[in-house]
């Protein structure tokens, strides 16, 4: 919940005017494998913090970060799929993580409602 609304915070934070006027469609996001962030877990918890905001029914499109490491002793690159962190190719632990702890907004798709178009027209 907390990380749903964190996102929800970071989203609302780029909109024009804090979403006045704008509806959110989309929101684009890259969630690595190591985030234990569990992706319809994650989808009910943004419709309940969404709810009455500019964001509220907007699609969550997810797009998975593989795990990838690369071996400090033979430098072979390897994506690990099970909780195994050894080296596929030599059988180290000594792994350097490249991906797979991201959590990142990557787009939010917008439309405009015409709310704000209806109160500018009211202040003329």
């Amino acid at each position: 919940m907390g990380i749903a609304m964190e996102v929800m915070r970071i989203a609302i934070d780029h909109l024009p005017d804090q979403g006045q006027g704008i509806r959110v469609i989309a929101l684009r996001l890259k969630i690595g494998k190591l985030t234990a962030v569990i992706p319809e877990t994650f989808r009910f918890c943004m419709e309940i913090v969404t709810k009455d905001t500019a964001l509220e029914g907007a699609r969550i499109i997810i797009e998975d970060v593989p795990l990838l490491v690369k071996c400090k002793d033979c430098g072979e690159e390897s994506q690990i799929n099970e909780p195994s962190f050894f080296c596929p190719k030599c059988d180290s632990p000594r792994l350097e993580i490249l991906s797979g702890r991201d959590l990142c907004l990557e787009s939010i798709e917008v439309e405009e409602t015409g709310e704000k178009k209806e109160k500018l027209r009211d202040g003329d």
